[in-house]
């Protein structure tokens, strides 16, 4: 290590001060208020983004009267006299005169003047002439999909800030859109911090495997980022404080560095690259010594010559998320600062808190917000073991992570849940 790396720095005494979980996550979400410009893309490249705005149909839904079963399509009362047959992907055929049937294919079209489709295990045929064999009569419009069922042209049917799932990608097919517009993804690098981290193989004595580096990254494309890079650097002051400087992502996530260890530099590099402290410890267990920071863009003067401006190039328009070293410790972060800050970015809309009631009481903290891994049972959510801030066993077993108050929660008592990576 150098010289430079053996310098014990403290976090500095004024800030923000520690926020609670509710204020670090409105903090995140706030900072993250302005939404990246919009893009037009092909469908099959949306996927992960954001709607940038309504999602509008650009036809009826079904664009016309269509057959939701196979049989025939019938007009007026039975018995009818088959004569012909209407397959999907045709246009309809010649109008049906009372009494009389074609057989139909489910999405078939129904030709003018059909008033029901009879599905094909009620029907009964006698020659040419056809027989309603189900137990109850046919009624009017029976197994009919009628024009316009689902929506009407120019009906919006999605607001924008909806994440765009595969979902959203059939329903804007079906309504006949080719391309969406939708938020550019933030640009995410990740710096994952510590000289006693491995990439590859079995730890050694004082090194450990780095968890985080494969955790997060798929993690953090589901929250609609772009993951540019993962990089490892040193515990070195001036390696830490380059990389701020030269990094020209949206959002620089760092896992380490918080607190205030002999090597624990980041406070400094961040106040050296001319960065705001937006939210500089959360009271939360584990993950306390997490910090938010606005970055300088390129115009402004104390970024200095080296300090690239993030796409969008906007004063305050890029971030720094720093997140505790310790794995569940990074978790807890991820979800308090992370991923408010991706979705406001991406221009997602905000969702209601997920709330379920406890099965046995959960354990908390006396002062703090504690994150705790779950997994739902019939009675309820249950904690899991292993739960402690380097472990990522529970995690690895949980369905989601219960956002316990100060003092525990009681057997019974609904908490809000986050879903777990």
């Amino acid at each position: 290590m150098s010289a430079v790396g053996q310098t014990t720095v403290a976090a500095p005494s004024t800030g923000p001060g520690v926020l609670s979980w509710a204020q670090a996550r409105e903090a995140a979400r706030r900072a993250g208020l302005r939404p990246l410009p919009a893009v037009g893309l092909p469908l099959a490249e949306a996927l992960g983004r954001t709607l940038a705005e309504p999602l509008t149909a650009l036809t009826d839904l079904p664009a016309f009267d269509t057959s939701a079963m196979d049989g025939w399509a019938v007009s007026g009362p039975g018995p009818w006299r088959v004569a012909g047959r209407v397959l999907a992907g045709r246009a309809a055929s010649a109008p049906l005169a009372d009494g009389a049937a074609v057989e139909i294919a489910t999405g078939a079209q129904l030709p003018p003047g059909a008033t029901a489709v009879l599905r094909r295990e009620h029907g009964r045929t006698d020659g040419t002439l056809l027989h309603d064999c189900g137990h109850q009569s046919l009624t009017t419009g029976q197994d009919v999909r009628p024009r316009g069922q689902e929506c009407r042209r120019g009906e919006a049917l999605l607001p924008g800030g909806v994440p765009v799932g595969p979902a959203v990608l059939g329903l804007a097919a079906a309504c006949g859109h080719d391309r969406l517009a939708v938020r550019r993804r933030p640009v995410v690098e990740l710096l994952v911090l510590g000289d006693e981290l491995l990439a590859s193989g079995v730890p050694g004595p004082g090194l450990v495997r780095d968890a985080l580096g494969p955790l997060l990254p798929p993690w953090l494309r589901a929250a609609g980022a772009e993951v540019a890079e993962v990089r490892s650097v040193r515990d070195d002051f001036g390696l830490l404080r380059d990389a701020l400087r030269h990094s020209t992502a949206d959002i620089v996530v760092t896992t380490g560095g918080t607190a205030a260890g002999p090597v624990d530099f980041l406070h400094r590099a961040l106040a050296e690259a001319g960065a705001r402290l937006l939210v500089d410890g959360v009271a939360v267990r584990p993950g306390h010594p997490m910090l938010l920071a606005e970055l300088p863009s390129a115009a402004s003067p104390s970024a200095g010559p080296a300090l690239g401006g993030g796409p969008g190039g906007l004063p305050g328009g890029r971030h720094l998320v720093g997140l505790p070293g310790n794995p569940l410790a990074a978790v807890a972060g991820t979800v308090t600062l992370a991923l408010p800050l991706l979705h406001a970015r991406s221009g997602r809309s905000a969702v209601t808190p997920a709330l379920a009631p406890t099965a046995v009481g959960l354990p908390g903290h006396p002062a703090d917000t504690r994150l705790l891994p779950v997994r739902h049972t019939a009675d309820g959510v249950v904690p899991l073991a292993f739960d402690g801030p380097a472990m990522l066993r529970g995690l690895a077993r949980a369905e989601a992570l219960a956002v316990v108050p100060p003092g525990g929660a009681a057997a019974g008592e609904p908490v809000e849940l986050l879903e777990a990576p």
